[in-house]
């Protein structure tokens, strides 16, 4: 394993490369690709943060754990709430702030605060002929330049080593409550979590795991009280509403969402599905899945399905994007239409010419 210290060594490996090369941060997310394995965790380091212009900068290799302890003793956190891949996947390592990025991983709070890509205000990385570049800046107001910055956002390591990344991040929350209705069915679910997220409230999750549908609240204690109750009104033609008010527990349960904790211990291949909320009950039906969890209002599935299943190929015409999270046999990513590929192709081209960098992660 490379693990270069700085990026003019970064640089020179590249340039130098004879072969493929896997990137990886934490080793925390099943990169599978051919190639010697090029990690980030040797350019490690808060370089920035400014607790009163809301913004933290990190080189890319930085431990997420040390990033949201820095944020915390502030009173601040990251909007986007990242999962942790380790117990779906079952694998150790430690994440990085330059894996949360090049997956663009964001958690229940997307619905409410956005994706990774949205609180991403700067990049720095290598590129596949091993040149440095840089995108966007370490303060909100620099807008100049080409918004390479959600491009390599997701980008999953194929068209550039990320070295260093600049976030803008929020104030923590006081308090948070999660309302809960059992017992439901997908689409009744799907209809509450909507007239929720609809709703003048300011929910910043919403799930269903089969047995609960889940509504998470957050802010001042007051406010938080107030909201709650006034979804207990809004949604009690569904049924019996609880209000949870421990913050412990609250926050127990929606780490269990953001990490899928009920696909952890069970066998069978592992689906992320992103659809109209709308489409998902029709669509989840005609899956077969052993189990499936709802997120983001029920625009993200989880799908629990057996090994060797062409989950795919039982979506039907619902339009939506399949990636297989864990399991072999198919490719990660959905396949893109023609033109969109063609596309993916020449960005590619521009950024890695010679297709060294996590070839094949992407197709």
């Amino acid at each position: 394993m490379i693990k270069p210290v700085d990026e003019k060594e970064l640089g020179a490996v590249i340039a130098g490369a004879e072969g493929p090369l896997r990137i990886v941060g934490g080793g925390t997310r099943g990169v599978n690709c051919a190639g010697g394995v090029l990690s980030t965790v040797g350019m490690a380091g808060i370089t920035l943060y400014d607790p009163g212009a809301l913004t933290l900068v990190a080189k890319a290799g930085t431990p997420l754990a040390e990033i949201e302890a820095a944020l915390a003793s502030e009173g601040q956190r990251l909007p986007f709430e990242p999962m942790d891949h380790r117990g779906l996947l079952g694998l150790g390592g430690v994440p990085t702030i330059g894996g949360v990025v090049a997956a663009n991983v964001s958690g229940p709070r997307r619905v409410q605060a956005g994706a990774c890509r949205d609180s991403l205000i700067g990049v720095r990385f290598v590129d596949g002929r091993g040149e440095v570049l840089k995108s966007g800046g370490r303060v909100m107001k620099n807008v100049t330049g080409y918004d390479l910055v959600k491009l390599l956002a997701g980008s999953c390591g194929t068209l550039g080593v990320l070295t260093e990344v600049s976030f803008k991040v929020l104030p923590d929350v006081e308090t948070s409550a999660c309302v809960v209705l059992r017992g439901l069915d997908d689409r009744q679910a799907v209809a509450v979590m909507a007239r929720a997220l609809g709703s003048p409230y300011e929910v910043s999750g919403a799930a269903h795991d089969g047995g609960r549908t889940m509504l998470r609240i957050e802010g001042f204690a007051e406010s938080v009280a107030y909201r709650a109750g006034r979804l207990r009104d809004l949604l009690g033609g569904f049924g019996e509403v609880e209000v949870l008010d421990d913050p412990a527990q609250v926050a127990a349960i929606w780490q269990e969402v953001r990490d899928v904790a009920p696909f952890h211990s069970r066998d069978g291949d592992v689906w992320r599905i992103s659809v109209k909320p709308s489409d998902a009950p029709d669509m989840v039906a005609g899956l077969g899945a052993e189990a499936v969890v709802y997120d983001w209002g029920g625009g993200l599935v989880w799908a629990l399905i057996a090994k060797g299943t062409d989950l795919r190929a039982r979506m039907g015409d619902v339009r939506g994007h399949a990636t297989l999270v864990r399991g072999d046999g198919f490719t990660r990513f959905h396949p893109e239409p023609a033109g969109l590929a063609r596309i993916s192709a020449g960005i590619k081209a521009q950024f890695d010419p010679h297709g060294i960098l996590n070839a094949g992660v992407m197709g």
